[in-house]
């Protein structure tokens, strides 16, 4: 039996404004995400990869109303939340929270771990203060830390410390909805690992949804339900993790999965090399995003763009192959 999803997004896009000339008017625009739609299913983990710059972490934003969509639909829980206001917003909030890219650039330098953690309590109305102790400390142990942490700086932590005292932060309003937004980049191989498996066991322990956004295939592979593959603003592949690893249909995701190293000396696998350079999101090529540089492109695909459709069970691409 199919679930009802927790979060669905529909033709959701932003463009960005390109300003020149001496009055700083509008002479282009970039456009970040380009018509996408998808949804999460509630207590699942849904991968979402690409080169640098094609849209990911725009998407995970927009989806949190930190940044304002252009255009398109998103609905939380079966609520359209894409117009709300911000005092309506705020009550929704709570189910929804981020884990950030950089764990020393989101923590306020000059607040200790306690009032870090102690602060979305008191904004969403804790009033008791002796609650608010009690649940910083049981965060703190929650993720791997002790209550000795409380009274330091985020300077004083190491990297893997302080991405686990972000997680601790956006666990303590009890969400539902989980974006993290490349939470393991940043940190040492070793370290990567002990975040993967403490997020895997809060999602089981605390019924979490994550929209997981990485360019890392082999983390993406490790932690995720189902994977989406994005190309310059646009979702161009999506499926359970299993079928994209195994049997990839657009050629994007084929030329991704080439480059992932095996960690086999003896195992040769053919290199999928894609000709020039990724195409400008402010001047994207017409019909496929990817024609120039698809090793299968047809003249078709120079003028007519893509349906984003499915193709096997569960198994959605825009390529005109299929």
């Amino acid at each position: 039996m199919m679930t009802e999803p927790l979060i669905k997004i529909e033709n959701l896009r932003k463009s960005f404004p390109i300003r020149g000339g001496v009055l700083g008017k509008q002479v282009g625009e970039v456009k970040a995400v380009d018509d996408i739609s998808f949804s999460i299913r509630k207590g699942e983990t849904l991968g979402l990869v690409g080169e640098s710059g094609c849209g990911k972490s725009t998407t995970g934003r927009m989806i949190l109303r930190l940044l304002e969509p252009s255009s398109g639909k998103i609905s939380f829980e079966g609520k359209d939340i894409t117009s709300l206001s911000n005092t309506e917003l705020r009550k929704i909030r709570k189910e929804m929270q981020m884990i950030f890219q950089d764990p020393f650039a989101s923590l306020n330098p000059r607040h200790t771990i306690e009032k870090i953690l102690e602060e979305p309590l008191i904004v969403h109305g804790v009033k008791d203060r002796n609650a608010r102790k009690r649940k910083v400390k049981e965060l703190l142990e929650i993720v791997g830390l002790n209550e000795s942490h409380l009274k330091r700086y985020p300077h004083q932590f190491s990297g893997g410390q302080r991405q686990r005292i972000g997680i601790a932060r956006a666990l303590t309003l009890n969400p539902k909805l989980i974006i993290a937004d490349e939470p393991v980049s940043a940190l040492d191989v070793s370290i990567q690992a002990q975040v993967l498996n403490l997020l895997k066991d809060l999602q089981k322990n605390f019924d979490l949804t994550y929209l997981f956004i990485a360019h890392d295939l082999g983390v993406v592979r490790h932690i995720s339900d189902r994977v989406g593959v994005m190309y310059l603003g646009r979702i161009v592949e999506l499926a359970d993790s299993e079928e994209v690893y195994t049997n990839p249909k657009h050629p994007y995701t084929q030329a991704l999965l080439s480059a992932v190293p095996i960690p086999d000396v003896d195992f040769q696998k053919e290199r999928i090399i894609l000709q020039g350079d990724v195409p400008s999101p402010a001047n994207p090529p017409k019909g496929c995003a990817f024609h120039t540089r698809c090793p299968y492109a047809m003249d078709k695909c120079q003028s007519v763009k893509p349906v984003f459709k499915e193709v096997e069970n569960g198994h959605f691409t825009a390529c005109h192959l299929h």
